[in-house]
């Protein structure tokens, strides 16, 4: 969870994420988390800026061999 996206927007100070989207989010998560459980594998969440994260990540586990994102469309 990058915390940029949960700040308020640039020109009228709302929130980018608003509690009700969040909850979602959150629930998503945990559901899919549950999933993968069940399928014997797991999943791994995050707080911070991903390009801090990943980086860590990449440091923590020590063999990775690719890396895959998206980036997000910034409306202007």
């Amino acid at each position: 969870f990058d915390p940029r996206h949960y700040l308020g927007t640039r020109y009228y100070g709302f929130p980018k994420t608003g509690p009700h989207r969040l909850r979602f989010l959150l629930e998503s998560v945990k559901d899919l988390r549950e999933t993968l459980k069940k399928k014997g594998s797991t999943l791994v969440v995050r707080k911070g800026k991903p390009e801090d994260v990943i980086s860590d990540l990449i440091t923590q586990l020590g063999s990775v061999s690719a890396v895959a994102f998206h980036e997000e469309v910034i409306e202007i």
